[in-house]
This record gives C-alpha cells, structure tokens and sequence, in this order.
C-alpha cells in the first residue's frame, strides 16, 4: 500500500477521465459498489478453491457476520444485478473504477491495495459482444498511450465440457503427479485448471507436454471461440491464440483472455477478462468483462518513458500579495472573485514582501498580484509574471480578465 501523490496524481486523473469518456461511448453507466462486502459473495462468485479465496481475501468477523475487503471488482457487480430484477439488469452496461484489496506478497506492479478499472457487459451470450468488449478493452489502452500490449485469448469452454475437461486434464497429469509442486498436487483434486498457470518451472515444463484444454472441449465450445476470433480478425484487433490460458476464477466459461506487455519483465500482464456465469440471489447471471490494473498501467507508462507527456500540467496559479492587514484581508474577497472568473488563486496570510514572494515562487504560481498601501488607494493592482519577472499596474477591476486574456486560466 503507498500514497498516490503530486505529481503522478495527475496521471491517474489523466487515466480515470480518460477510461470515462471512452466507456461512456460504448454505452457504459459507473457503478461504485462496497468495497466492504460479506466473504459469501467472492466465496460463492469466484469459488472455494481459488487462490484468492483461500490465500489472498482480508477476512474479519464483525457482529457474528464475516465480512471482507473486495479483491476484484466482478463480484459485487453480480452482488448488484442479483438484488434487482432482470427486466432492470438485462443488457446492463456497468464500469468500476476503484481500489481492491488482496493479501499477498508485494512486487513489481502488484500491491496489497490496488486499483482496478472493470467493466461488466449483461447482454445475452454472444461471440459479438466478447468481441465487442474485447475492442473497447484495446480502444481504452490506446486512449492510455499503450496501443502496442498484446491480446492473448484463450477459452474454459461451455459450462457443461467443463467436468470432461477437467478428468481430461487430470488423467493427463496423473504419470507425472510425483513431479508437480506440492501446490499443483493439491490442485489436480480441488482445481485442476490452476496447474496450467503454476510459476513454478517444473511443473510449467510438464504442462507444456500434456494436451491443452481445447482438445477435451465439445464442438459448440469450438465453435464459439471462432465465433470470437472472426470479428476480432473484422476489427483489425490483433490477438495470439494461448491454448493454455484458463484464468483462474470458478465463474469462468467460453472466452477468456489476457492483455500482457513487454516491459514489466515477469510481471507482464496488464489486464484480463472473459465471459463468465454465476449463482447469486437465487438468479443465474451471465455477462463478459475485463479489469486492467492502473498500477500495471501506470508502470508500463514510466518504464515506457510516457508517463511524463501524458500527465496534464496543472492550471496556471495566481499568487496575491498583500501587503499590510489591510491588504491581506481585502485579498481574501479578492481571491474569492477571482475564483469565480475561473482563476486558481492561492495568498500568504502575512509576512513581509520578500517572504510572501518566496512562498509564491515555491508555490509554481506562474503569476502574482501584489497590492500594498497605494495601490489600496488608487483600487489599482500590479501584477508581475513570475517566469520573465515583468510586471504592470491595472485598476483592479480588470485584473481577472487580464490574467485570463494572458493564460493565468485554462479557460481563457
């Protein structure tokens, strides 16, 4: 966990206000949802046997009810829709943007409490709308100054080739079971799928030898991961084929993906999705979705050197000097007037010249006002550009249009 701080704040402002207009153009609506949420609902959602339940999940017991910090955003959308009727939620478009939090060992892009941008398709099952979000996913990259990740997209299959898949798999590895980590031998009985994305090198070279999922799947399972890659080639949206790739959360069918990049080394994913199904609330509920991670985003912008050209500057600011009580106290409804004409205003309460000067100069204002005991008396003002140090006297009634004429606002 850490601090989001001046000046790379500006950045993740940059990200939320750019992630807002380009879903807002695929017709999505923001959902903020708990981030305090009862443990049934990932329990439940994400399954028993996942990593993140059993490992990663802040779990506390308040009022004899278990409750948990959010570890990723689906689940609490679902939450949602579950609650209201279908005639409300079918065909919702909903997007997050928000903190999650998950209980594992910090690295390189990756922290106990993180942020994530997510969107949540509720339209009916559809090879066109995976492709669909799977283009805005990349139009939201591009937005964000990284058009060049790469799409690895990969599929669970139906729900109903999901067992053979699994007693395929395990007999797949049965010969080889001795090999595996204690972690992937635990797997093959409780969650099979996750030996296929182990990190750990032994048991990586033995998947790589075993048949993929996709040749245990039925035809219909086939035939709608087609159904994704023929719009996506359409679109021009490019994408490699990973046999492999299975995510590892229970609510998981059909198509999934990941959106890597080359520049965090190990840690290279960048974002993931998929179509997904799940119990909630006595409703069955089906949608697509992704979430990308603005910490992988804002690494992969610095280490990209792009960070710095993205990050808006901010708006000029205006210092008052005063000089004198008098002076101080007038310059606060000064300030005030100025605000209102669309200037950022900030003053020193007190102090002599040099010092209030000083206060303005670490300050970044890019202009000052400075009025003392004759400008008070002739309603005049002098205003001085910090920058080139020149400097003139205005009556004070066109200050603020003259500051606005020269820059000193965003909206001149």
């Amino acid at each position: 966990m850490s601090d989001i701080e001046v000046p790379e704040i500006r950045l993740w402002q940059h990200l939320e206000a750019q992630a807002r207009g380009v879903m807002a153009r695929y017709g999505f609506e923001e959902l903020r949802t708990p981030v305090v949420e009862f443990e049934s609902v990932f329990t439940r959602s994400l399954g028993e046997t996942t990593d993140v339940v059993q490992k990663e999940m802040y779990v506390f017991e308040k009022g004899g009810r278990r409750l948990c910090l959010r570890p990723e955003g689906t689940a609490g959308v679902m939450r949602h829709a579950a609650g209201r009727g279908a005639q409300e939620t079918d065909g919702a478009r909903w997007y997050y943007i928000g903190p999650m939090f998950r209980s594992e060992r910090p690295q390189a892009g990756r922290r106990r409490q993180f942020h994530q941008c997510g969107v949540e398709c509720l339209e009916p099952p559809s090879p066109l709308v995976d492709a669909e979000i799977l283009a805005l996913q990349m139009d939201l990259l591009r937005a964000w100054g990284l058009g060049d990740c790469e799409i690895r997209l990969g599929t669970r299959g139906a729900a109903g080739s999901h067992a053979r898949v699994a007693e395929g798999l395990r007999q797949a590895l049965a010969p080889r079971e001795p090999e595996l980590c204690g972690d992937c031998r635990r797997r093959i009985s409780e969650n099979v799928l996750r030996v296929l994305d182990c990190k750990n090198e032994a048991c990586r070279a033995i998947v790589a030898e075993i048949p993929p999922p996709l040749d245990f799947m039925d035809d219909a399972s086939r035939a709608y991961l087609a159904g994704v890659a023929g719009p996506l080639d359409a679109l021009g949206v490019a994408y490699r084929m990973d046999p492999l790739l299975v995510r590892g959360l229970d609510y998981y069918e059909h198509t999934v993906w990941e959106i890597v990049s080359t520049s965090l080394g190990a840690q290279n994913a960048v974002a993931g999705g998929g179509r997904y199904r799940m119990k909630l609330g006595g409703r069955e509920l089906a949608g697509v979705g992704f979430a990308i991670g603005l910490e992988r985003v804002v690494a992969v912008l610095q280490a990209l050197g792009r960070d710095a050209a993205m990050m808006p500057p901010p708006p000029p600011l205006v210092w008052l000097v005063g000089l004198g009580e008098e002076a101080a106290g007038q310059n606060l409804v000064l300030m005030q007037k100025f605000r209102g004409a669309g200037l950022t205003c900030r003053m020193a309460t007190g102090g002599s010249m040099k010092s209030q000067m000083r206060a303005a100069n670490k300050a970044g204002a890019a202009w000052t006002v400075i009025r003392g005991g004759d400008e008070l008396a002739q309603g005049r003002a002098t205003i001085k550009n910090m920058e080139t140090g020149e400097q003139e006297s205005l009556p004070l009634d066109q200050v603020a249009g003259e500051l606005r004429r020269r820059g000193g606002s965003p909206s001149a």
